[in-house]
C-alpha cells in the first residue's frame, strides 16, 4: 500500500473522519504528490523536504487560491507527515517550519429573522412530495443547525416523534440529540407519510431525505434546494446550507441563548469554534444601539440634521 492510501485508510477506519474530510484529504495529497513529481521528479511524498513543501504552498498562493483553502491543504500535510513520523517511515517532519497563512476573519453570513419567517411561514409550499421535502430540508437546517453531511445521513430511525428529538451523527462519529419544535415534528410526520406513499419500502427508504427518484439525497440536491428558496427572500451573495447553520446559531445568540448550549446543539468540540457567532451578535447589538440609544452617534447626527432643517425653514 502506498503511503497516501495507507494514511487515508488510517483516517477512515481508525480516526473515522467523515467522507467529506476523507475526500478533501485525498484530493490535497494527490495534488501535492503530482506537484512533487512534475517539479522535482519525486516518486513519493515521503522524500519531500521543507523547501519542496514551501514551493507547493507558494505555487498555490501564486495561483491566487483563497488563503483559507491553502491553510486547509497545509493542515492536510501536517496530519499526513505527523502520521508518517509516528510510523517511523520518515525521520524528520518537513512541516516544522511551515506556518499557516494569515487570513482576515470573516463574520459568518446569515439571514435576518424576518426573511426566514417569510420563507417558512408565509410562502406556500404545495402538498406534493418534492415540495414538502424541500420545505423539510429548510426547516431542518434552520431549525436544528445540522450540517449538510449530517442532514444527508439522517435516517428515519433517528427521528423520535414522541420526544420530538433527532439523533445526529456528527463529526468523528459523535452522536448528539437535538430537539425539534412542534411545527417541525408535524412537518416530519407529513413528509414521512408522503415519502412512504410515493416510494413504499424501497432500498433507500431508511434515509429520511431522498431525491425525486427515492434514492438518498446528495449534496448538490440540498444545495440547489437551499439556493433556490433563499433567493426568494434574501439578496445575500452566499446562499448555502451552511448559511442556514450560521443563521440558526446567530438567531439563538441574538435572543439570549447560552453560548455553551449553542455549542452543544451545533456539535462543536470546543467553545472556540462557537465564539465566532458572538462577533455577529455584537454587530446586531451595535445596530440596535445606534438606532435606539439617544447618545449614539447616529441619533445625535439625526438630531443635528433635524435642527438644521428647522433653522432653514
Amino acid at each position: 500500500m502506498n503511503p497516501i492510501d495507507d494514511f487515508l485508510h488510517h483516517i477512515r477506519f481508525e480516526k473515522r473522519l467523515s467522507h467529506h474530510t476523507l475526500t478533501a484529504y485525498s484530493k490535497d495529497l494527490q495534488q501535492f504528490s503530482q506537484f512533487l513529481t512534475d517539479q522535482f521528479g519525486l516518486e513519493t511524498p515521503l522524500t519531500a523536504d521543507f523547501r519542496q513543501v514551501r514551493a507547493w504552498i507558494v505555487s498555490l498562493v501564486e495561483a491566487e487560491m483563497d488563503r483559507t483553502s491553502v491553510n486547509r491543504k497545509i493542515a492536510t500535510l501536517r496530519s499526513f507527515f505527523g502520521y508518517q513520523l509516528r510510523r517511523k517511515t520518515i525521520q524528520a517532519d518537513p512541516m516544522l517550519k511551515i506556518q499557516a497563512l494569515k487570513t482576515s476573519k470573516k463574520l459568518p453570513h446569515f439571514v435576518e429573522e424576518k426573511p426566514m419567517e417569510t420563507l417558512l411561514d408565509e410562502i406556500e409550499f404545495p402538498l406534493d412530495f418534492a415540495s414538502q421535502r424541500d420545505k423539510l430540508v429548510l426547516e431542518l437546517l434552520y431549525g436544528t443547525g445540522i450540517r449538510l453531511s449530517e442532514l444527508i445521513g439522517l435516517k428515519v430511525a433517528d427521528i423520535n416523534r414522541y420526544e420530538r428529538t433527532i439523533t445526529v451523527l456528527g463529526k468523528r462519529n459523535k452522536h448528539r440529540v437535538v430537539p425539534m419544535p412542534p411545527s417541525l415534528a408535524e412537518l416530519v410526520e407529513t413528509y414521512i407519510r408522503l415519502k412512504t406513499e410515493t416510494f413504499g419500502n424501497e432500498a433507500d427508504s431508511v434515509y429520511l431525505i431522498v431525491s425525486d427518484k427515492g434514492i438518498q439525497a446528495y449534496p448538490v440536491l440540498i444545495q440547489r434546494i437551499v439556493q433556490r428558496n433563499l433567493t426568494l427572500v434574501t439578496t445575500l451573495e452566499k446562499k448555502s446550507p451552511h448559511v442556514l447553520r450560521h443563521t440558526f446559531a446567530t438567531h439563538l445568540l441574538n435572543r439570549g441563548a447560552d453560548l455553551n448550549a449553542i455549542k452543544d446543539l451545533l456539535g462543536h468540540s470546543s467553545l472556540a469554534a462557537t465564539q465566532v457567532y458572538t462577533h455577529t451578535s455584537l454587530e446586531q447589538l451595535r445596530k440596535t444601539y445606534e438606532q435606539a440609544h439617544p447618545k449614539s452617534g447616529r441619533r445625535e447626527e439625526e438630531g443635528r440634521k433635524g435642527e438644521k432643517e428647522e433653522r432653514n425653514e
